[in-house]
Formats: C-alpha cells, structure tokens, sequence
C-alpha cells in the first residue's frame, strides 16, 4: 500500500466506525479510540506513513491474525480478543470493516445492539 493511500483508508474506517449507533471519538494518547457508550470498540493510529488499528475480535481473531502485519494487541489486551492490524495493499477495505462491525457488536450493550438490528 502506498504511504498516500494511508488517509484515505483511515478515513474510511473512521466514517465507517463512526456510522454506528451511540458512537463517540476521542484521543487518548494521541491516537482515535471509537467508543460506544463509553466503551472502546476500535483504538486508530493513522499518519501518512503508517495506519494500524486495534479490534475485539471474539469470532475472525484467528483469520485476521494470518494476515500480513497483524498481531495480538499488547497490554494484555491480545489475551482478551484484541488483534492490532497494519493493512497492506493485498487486504480489501471492506473486509477490515467487517472487524469494526464485530468489534462493535462484541462491545456495544444488547439495547444499542437492537437499535442497529432494526436499522440495518
């Protein structure tokens, strides 16, 4: 993936995190947490020379460890589900905001849950 494609494919990721019922950004230690309710569903660092990303996922932790640049997240948080990716050119948009969608409905409660079910 070439360096200039970094923003725009953050940029995605961030309206799609953001599409979700009830979700909020905010930027603990200089990076993009997308929280709902307050609690975090994907953790987004992105510059012009790298993008990675952090996402609980409970169901595809083992699909998308096999990809190139992936790896569990530190701070004990791998142990708990959290995988962090580094997207090359060979990993499609679309399939990385699969894992925003499961990361999001691994964390959000049940009610907002519901409320994305009927809208969806």
């Amino acid at each position: 993936m070439s360096k200039e494609k970094y923003p725009t494919i953050a940029k995605a990721l961030k309206a799609h995190a953001l599409s979700y019922p009830e979700t909020t950004e905010a930027f603990p230690w200089g990076e993009s947490a997308f929280k709902v309710k307050g609690k975090t569903f994907v953790f987004m660092r992105a510059d012009a020379n790298e993008l990675s990303f952090s996402v609980k996922l409970p169901h595809s932790r083992k699909q998308a460890l096999a990809l190139p640049g992936s790896e569990p997240t530190h701070y004990g948080m791998g142990a708990k589900g959290w995988v962090t990716l580094r997207p090359t050119g060979k990993t499609s948009l679309k399939l990385l905001q699969s894992f925003i969608d499961e990361s999001y409905r691994a964390v959000a409660p049940k009610r907002v849950l519901a409320e994305l079910d009927r809208t969806v």
